[in-house]
Formats: structure tokens, sequence, C-alpha cells
């Protein structure tokens, strides 16, 4: 025990000294902010202890921002971005350009024939499919495939990828410092200059994509009707991936659309950390990026989803291992409540010594995992508080849900203790210091803050507002957002192979709790798309 008082008197030690060396005052000398007369926001944060630098790019728009009728282009324009420009990734750009346009023309005399003749001709809709992908074929010939990648790597770029989410899409990787300006040329050319090449190839791949994460894996099926059910109206009820119908419909030129109204400056942000200094790379990045024409920002509003009234739920019988899952409606992170929500999910998660990792899998053993999180799918716009737990063998969902709603009781009706909201405290600047501990975290850190808030400085008061949370605010958040009229529920239920599937997939809605299957409920936390 006096060992474990000596570590962590130690560890405290630490995290005090390196907080001191990485807290706002510190951070606000080596940052520079700029906005470009294009409404580009470029935040530059010099590190110079290594000659590397790391940046990120944050485009404000996700599957929230796709249109009705062709979910998934957010994602799709992700994976077009690294195809390269009219100069990357082709041998005759010109040849290409008039290819790539008669490849349209014929997908839209296809699409129009196979969907929208009231009689379609199966002969003639076959024809017109042969004409469209001979088309495909004869742009083909001229791509150079993965050439932007190869231009990267070949220059010492590392960790190159990209993420969609509901909220965002965000473009990132690293390369040494005398590098910048083959960056800035690269990042900008490809926001510039985008081209639509290999686009139906591609979107093959994202339909295998949906059918591995969601039609072929119980969890994905689960969320992805757990969503819908919980959100009616907002934009979250659109998956990432898109569904099969609009992926199996949309064109490269209705991603292009998609492009030219979010993909502009004043919705995007650039963030560099590293070896760099305002004083070179500002010149830089505005010749290269300002070269992108200013563009109103997009249209924010959205469908507010309007209260909920009734518990919801959505039952799978699948063969597989059952879950249990619940979340409950919240504001979005401009909440002044939404510290508070962080830290009822640090103190039920964080670690062994966590509320719901004691209660269930420590104490009472019916379960191999369980933890409650915010933030799902999103947290831009109002979403959801979850909780989940998988049960262990011999016990149900039913226990899982009885578990679960004695911890959320227990957070209504009593106080936490000082030593558990000192210790929410002390994980949220240890957590803060860990996201800046690299180029590339504190990368992505700064852009999300400035994007959100219109402040990076947002990141360190997120800690200042932690450090005001009281008892009282805990208690207060848990009795207004977790009661059953709020709650959606997922279940899976373990089904024997080949055994009848009738109720997978059913959602029924202003069902009492008390007359809830005897197994009923489940969960899993979700990541972007990529």
């Amino acid at each position: 025990m006096k060992a474990r008082i000596a570590q962590l008197f130690a560890i405290l030690l630490l995290l005090t000294v390196a907080a001191a060396a990485q807290d706002l005052a510190s951070f606000e000398k080596r940052i520079t902010v700029k906005k470009l007369p294009n409404g580009l926001t470029v935040i530059i944060c010099r590190r110079p202890e290594a000659p590397v630098f790391s940046f990120y790019t944050h485009v404000d728009a996700g599957s929230a921002q796709d249109p009705l009728g062709k979910t998934g282009l957010a994602h799709m324009f992700e994976h077009m971005a690294f195809k390269g420009t009219d100069k990357i990734g082709t041998k005759n750009y010109p040849a290409e350009k008039v290819a790539l346009e008669k490849v349209e023309k014929a997908y839209a005399a296809y699409i129009y024939a196979r969907d929208k003749e009231i009689h379609p001709d199966p002969q003639h809709v076959q024809q017109l499919e042969n004409a469209w992908k001979a088309a495909v074929k004869a742009a083909d010939q001229y791509v150079i495939p993965n050439q932007f990648t190869e231009i990267v790597e070949r220059n010492g770029g590392q960790d190159l990828n990209a993420s969609t989410d509901e909220d965002e899409t965000n473009y990132f990787y690293s390369l040494p410092e005398n590098r910048l300006e083959l960056w800035a040329y690269l990042e900008s050319e490809r926001f510039l200059h985008p081209v639509m090449r290999q686009f139906y190839d591609e979107r093959n791949v994202v339909i295998e994509e949906r059918r591995m994460r969601v039609d072929s894996n119980p969890i994905g099926r689960l969320l992805e009707q757990f969503t819908t059910a919980a959100f009616q109206a907002s934009q979250y009820h659109r998956p990432t991936v898109g569904w099969t119908s609009d992926l199996n419909t949309f064109s490269a030129t209705d991603a292009q659309k998609f492009f030219d109204e979010y993909y502009v400056p004043s919705n995007m942000v650039v963030t560099l950390v590293g070896d760099v200094t305002p004083e070179r790379a500002l010149p830089i990045v505005e010749k290269y990026f300002s070269r992108i024409p200013s563009h109103a920002k997009p249209d924010e509003r959205i469908t507010e989803e309007p209260p909920q009234n009734s518990e919801r739920r959505v039952v799978l019988y699948e063969p597989s291992q059952p879950l249990y899952l619940e979340g409950y409606h919240r504001p979005d992170y401009r909440s002044p409540d939404d510290a508070v929500y962080d830290a009822i999910a640090d103190l039920m998660s964080n670690g062994r010594t966590s509320r719901l990792y004691r209660a269930l899998v420590r104490d009472k053993k019916i379960a191999s995992d369980s933890a409650g999180f915010t933030g799902l799918p999103g947290n831009k716009y109002p979403h959801l508080f979850a909780f989940y737990a998988f049960p262990l063998p011999g016990h149900t969902t039913q226990e899982m849900a009885d578990a679960i709603h004695e911890e959320i009781e227990k957070l209504k009706t009593q106080d936490i203790s000082d030593a558990e909201l000192k210790m929410i405290k002390t994980r949220s600047k240890a957590a803060l210091i860990r996201s800046l501990g690299s180029n590339d975290g504190l990368a992505t850190e700064l852009g999300i803050y400035q994007a959100r808030y219109g402040d990076w400085r947002e990141l360190f008061r997120q800690v200042d507002r932690i450090n005001k949370i009281t008892k009282a605010d805990i208690r207060r958040v848990a009795n207004q957002t977790f009661v059953a009229n709020n709650r959606t529920v997922g279940i899976i239920e373990t089904a024997k192979p080949g055994a009848s599937q009738s109720s997978e997939g059913s959602s029924s809605e202003n069902q009492p709790p008390g007359n809830s299957p005897p197994a009923a409920h489940a969960a899993a936390s979700q990541g972007g798309a990529q």
C-alpha cells in the first residue's frame, strides 16, 4: 500500500510539472492564428524539438451534411481526396477529363433507365450499364494509381490518413520540416483541383466496407438501427457509411456538388504543429491556400430532434454474443453542462476503478465489459449519453439493464465521494497533457477546438470547467437526463444458428419498461468510417 501511495504521488508530481510546462499561457506564446482573406483559418504551433511537423485539416462537414437520397457522400469524398488532382495521378489530364465526362453521361443515362422509367426494358438497361462500364474502362487508362500517396511517402511522409464521422472530415499526416512547401502545394491542390477518377471503383470499396462493418456485423446492425430509432428528425439518423440504395445510386457528379458546397475555405481549419515558425510558414501557406476561391460558409441550420416522450426499443436476434445498450438524449457540446456529462462518463467508465466496471465486472461478475460514454453518434448536435454491457455466459441482458439502472439511481440519489470528484478532476488534467504529447495529437485538438468554438483556447478551458463541477451538478444532470421516457434501448439476444429471425431488427416504441421482453438491452461504441 505504501508503495502504491508513493507511486501515485510521483505520478501526480510529474503531471503537475508537465502541466506547468503545457498550460494556456505557454501555448499562447507559441501559437499563431491567422484567417486568410478567402476565409481559411490557419493555426501554427512551434515545437522545435525535432525537425518534423504534423498537420491537421478539418472540414466542418460529416455525414450529418449528406443530402437525403445521397447518404455516404461525405465519407465518399474522403476516399476521393487521395486520388490526386489534374496534375497528380494522371497520364494525360485533358484526355482524361473528356473520358470522365463521358462516364458521367453514360451513368446518368443508365440510372435514369434503371430507376426512373415507368416500365424499364431490362435489355435496354443492360446495354446502358455495359456502355457505362466501357466508359469507365476507357477513362482508367489515363490513371496513375496511388501517385499522391507515393509522393508523400517518398518525401518522408508518415501516418497518411483521413477519417469521416457524423460531424466532420479530417485529413492528416507528418513530414520533415524541409518539406513544408511540398505539403502546402499537395494539400491545397487536392482541394483546389480534385478529380473524381476511379469513383465507381472506390464506391464499390465503400459498399464492401458497409457489408463488413454493418450488414455482416451484429453490433454494426444494432448501432445503425438503434441510432435511427433514437433520432427521427435530426440528421444523426443518417449512417456515415451510407444506406445501400444510396451507395448504389449516387454519382461522381453528386460528389463534386457536395465538395463544391462544403470544401470551401470558410468551412475549413488547417493546423501545423512542429518545427515550423509563423515567419517561415505563413507566407508559404498564404501562397498556396489563398488560391482556393472564397465562398460563403454553408448553412448550418438543421432539423431539431423533438423531445422524446416514451422509451424506444430495438431488439435483434442473432447467433452472436448478447449485448445491452441504452442511450439518453442530451444537449450538444455548447451546453453549460457539457463538462458535467464528461465527468459522469469518467466516473462510470474510466478504468478498473470505474463504477460500472466495479459493479458489473468485478463484484457481480455478470458482464465481461461495461461502460458509459457521451458523444453517440457525434457531439456537434444534440446527441446521446449511452451505457452498455456484454453479459457473461449464463447471464441475461435484463440483468445488465437492472445493474446499470442501479448505478444510475445512485448517481441520482447519492452524492459521489470527495475522492471520486478529486480523481475526475485529476484525470481530466492528465488526459489534456496526454493529448498534447505528440505533434499530430496537438494538431488535431487545436484544429477541432478552433473549428467548434472559434478559439483553440477552449481546449484548456474545458479542464477549468471540469474543475468547477460540484457533486450537486452531477446529481442534477443525472436526474434531468437519465429518465425512462428519454431512453432508447438496443438489444442483441443470442439466437441459435438457423433459428427464425422474424424479430431481427424489429423496433417498437411507446412500450413501458415493465412490458419489455425478459432479455431486452445492449451496447457498444462507434468509430468514424475511414
